[in-house]
């Protein structure tokens, strides 16, 4: 398969003080909704975290590899599955990707000789948690994770990316805590 899709469902959520990938969302859970949009992109979808947290969602749901390392921890994992050359990872908070933005970066594969594609967000600085990573990212995701190196934006930088321009900064709006999710529209349930 050329591409596979993953949706990493966070970690402790701890700004947000509940569980931001079951956030209710435009009338179903949050990860459930990026689970639809990353599959229609991708083709397929699998979601990276807790089994028996997100399985009853209906998708495949594979547990970190090394839990504690942050999203290189879980893009570390999709890409250990081997499943396709270039994989889609995709945070679970942000609401607002698009399909078409997410078959946008895919298409950039096809005539790259990066190993990373990256879209570049509102900030002007590349967006990692929403990226196609070849598989041949692994060993050094592996090595940056050995050395305890997690932010994902340095890490994204060393891998020297196509950094791709012309998505709706829109789509990057993410939610950490109370307050980002009330700014994207949605309230914490009571």
């Amino acid at each position: 398969m050329r591409w596979a899709g993953f949706v990493l469902t966070g970690g402790r959520s701890s700004r947000m003080g509940v569980d931001k990938a079951l956030l209710p969302f435009q009338g179903t859970p949050l990860v459930k909704h990026l689970g639809e949009v990353v599959c229609d992109g991708a083709g397929s979808v699998t979601l990276i975290g807790d089994p028996a947290r997100y399985a009853a969602l209906g998708y495949r749901v594979i547990p970190d590899r090394i839990p504690g390392c942050g999203p290189a921890g879980g893009i570390s994992t999709a890409l250990s599955l081997g499943e396709a050359d270039w994989n889609l990872v995709v945070a679970c908070d942000m609401p607002h990707i698009t399909v078409e933005a997410l078959r946008f970066l895919l298409d950039k594969t096809k005539a790259t000789s990066a190993r990373l594609v990256v879209p570049i967000g509102p900030d002007g600085e590349p967006e990692p948690l929403c990226a196609v990573y070849h598989v041949d990212c692994f060993p050094a995701i592996e090595r940056a994770i050995r050395d305890k190196r997690f932010k994902m934006k340095d890490l994204a930088r060393e891998l020297k990316p196509e950094l791709v321009a012309g998505i709706d900064p829109g789509c990057f709006a993410n939610a950490n805590t109370p307050a980002e999710w009330a700014a994207i529209g949605e309230g914490l349930p009571k």
